[in-house]
């Protein structure tokens, strides 16, 4: 389809690009480069405001070429999505706005309405990824997102309008997007759905086409249900609240790139826990040092020192120990057990290091000889 002119991308009035598209919102709009009286400029469809942009009219009026065929030229504009008529003197509001955003098709079947000065020389293709729909199962209410199974975009049928506030120096552009009856495959769903149009086909053509000036049965006949292949599923119900906008609203709830899905979840710790259990199974190798002797004191464990009592009573002196001296009688006091300390031989494998312990028990004290009980003494002693 050709362009001959574009809207700027950024900037006041620009196209919105965004996944949750909401009344009020601009949007693309494809259309015949025609005045904003419309096509043919028949003089019952303008009143006095527009009567005074007659010489504009004229002068935006497709020309001819030397073999007498009309040249027209395509524009895309941005509009905004509800519909204003052109005789409105005052902003009518959002809620007045969001009433006009569908026009139904049977609307247009007859004669009169405030419809029949766009549906003759106003009509237009909406541009859009697709649209959404919201299943109703009780007081629940799923949304649905529909687009073409092809892949390529959707172009609605709509109707464009141009109105002029009193006392304003802007022009508002403002569109509608066109009903019918749903396809056997959208039934469930809803009655309704928009009217499309395939991209660069005769019933499109036919649709834009200004020398259509005055409705007909022909142009009635072109608003039917889409015979097409669409897709269909549910999506997040975050797209319900205006002000909401993600990539992933069009994204089916059940499908694996959905990260809110609960069964993605199971799935995802299912596998790390499978993940986990495999790394457990393989074997692992410890390689353990022999302590040096330079290590020794620096996180090794020590030779345990364990003193042994004497087998044997003896009165051999020990170096290191004192000699008591004899009682009053004579009577020399068993001389007291010899400490000996031997190295514990270095094992082959050292066991763990723990942290609050040094995993050895204390070493097990010898009795003395010359310990008694306090009895004996006073025994003695009487």
């Amino acid at each position: 389809m050709p362009v001959d002119d574009a809207p700027e991308d950024e900037g006041q009035g620009s196209p919105r690009q965004t996944f949750n598209f909401a009344p009020g919102y601009h949007g693309v709009v494809y259309r015949a480069d025609v005045p904003d009286r419309g096509a043919g400029h028949r003089r019952d469809q303008g009143d006095s405001q527009q009567d005074s942009a007659a010489s504009e009219a004229t002068s935006s009026q497709p020309k001819s070429n030397e073999s007498g065929d009309i040249s027209v030229k395509y524009k895309m504009q941005s509009m905004q999505w509800g519909l204003i008529p052109f005789w409105t003197k005052r902003d009518p509001g959002y809620s007045t706005l969001s009433k006009t955003i569908n026009c139904r098709d049977d609307s247009l079947s007859t004669p009169g309405g405030m419809w029949s000065t766009m549906k003759a020389g106003k009509r237009c293709i909406v541009v859009a990824q697709g649209f959404y729909e919201w299943l109703k199962n009780g007081k629940e209410k799923t949304p649905h997102f529909v687009k073409r199974k092809d892949g390529q975009l959707m172009c609605f049928a709509g109707l464009w309008d141009c109105a002029q506030y009193e006392d304003a120096q802007d022009k508002r552009y403002t569109y509608t997007i066109i009903t019918t009856d749903s396809n056997k495959q959208l039934k469930f769903l809803h009655d309704r759905m928009p009217v499309i149009l395939n991209p660069g086909s005769k019933e499109l053509k036919t649709w834009l086409d200004p020398k259509r000036h005055e409705w007909s049965k022909e142009l009635q006949d072109l608003l039917k249900p889409f015979d097409g292949e669409l897709e269909c599923y549910a999506v997040s119900k975050e797209v319900g609240k205006v002000g909401n906008n993600s990539p992933s609203f069009i994204i089916p709830v059940a499908s694996k790139e959905n990260k809110a899905n609960i069964a993605n979840f199971f799935a995802n710790a299912s596998a790390k826990q499978k993940s986990n259990e495999a790394t457990k199974l393989e074997p692992t190798i410890e390689t353990k040092e022999e302590p040096k002797e330079s290590q020794v004191g620096q996180d090794q464990p020590v030779p345990q020192v364990i003193a042994k009592a004497a087998e044997e009573e003896g009165s051999q002196e020990v170096a290191g120990l004192k000699r008591e001296a004899p009682d009053a009688d004579g009577d020399a006091e068993e001389e007291p057990p010899r400490k000996t300390s031997r190295v514990s031989p270095v094992k082959g494998r050292q066991s763990r290091i723990n942290p609050t312990g040094n995993g050895n028990k204390s070493p097990v004290k010898a009795k003395q000889s010359g310990t008694q009980k306090i009895t004996k003494f006073f025994a003695n002693s009487s």
